[in-house]
């Protein structure tokens, strides 16, 4: 810290306000009116202990910094983000939260998409299984009513009932003829 500045480091001023160049100007002037009058009153006729006296004198003006309660001067001149600067920042972060969000949609798209296909062709596979059932089943009945038809053709066509009939018919004329004879 030079001679000049001491004390510099308790002079705080915002330098977002408006009036921040006039504070300047003001201690500006202030620390080179006590500068001039130190100069104007050193000369060949004072005395090593009056100008001792004379720089105590002046640095009991300037406040000494605690170093408690100092900051670093980055705190002090911490670029504070505009508006537009935050706003700038909030839609980057959510267009990559959206980014993010639509890379994720698209990955479940594909594994739907590949669901879908896979369903396809299951359906597919159960659609031709049926087709050849059905075509089976008609050969069947078509074969059944061929059976039906040379059954009847050659007379086995009878029932349990009609053939449990006949042999009753015709044990009835056995027995007629064993009473003949």
């Amino acid at each position: 810290m030079h001679a000049g500045e001491q004390g510099s480091a308790q002079c705080e001023f915002a330098y977002k306000d408006d009036n921040y160049k006039r504070k300047v100007r003001e201690i500006l002037n202030a620390w080179n009116q006590t500068h001039r009058m130190k100069v104007f009153a050193a000369n060949l006729m004072t005395t090593p202990e009056y100008d001792w006296w004379w720089g105590q004198r002046v640095n009991d003006n300037i406040l000494t910094s605690n170093q408690e309660n100092t900051r670093p001067i980055e705190e002090h001149l911490q670029v504070i983000p505009s508006e537009l600067e935050i706003m700038k920042q909030n839609f980057e972060k959510r267009s990559l939260d959206l980014g993010k969000k639509i890379e994720q949609l698209e990955e479940e798209k594909m594994q739907l998409g590949l669901d879908v296909d896979i369903q396809k062709l299951e359906a597919e596979k159960l659609r031709e299984g049926k087709n050849k059932a059905e075509k089976d089943l008609h050969s069947l009945k078509m074969d059944y009513k061929k059976l039906c038809m040379s059954i009847r053709t050659v007379g086995l066509g009878k029932t349990v009932e009609q053939w449990r009939q006949e042999i009753k018919e015709e044990k009835s004329r056995v027995d007629q003829w064993e009473k003949k004879f």
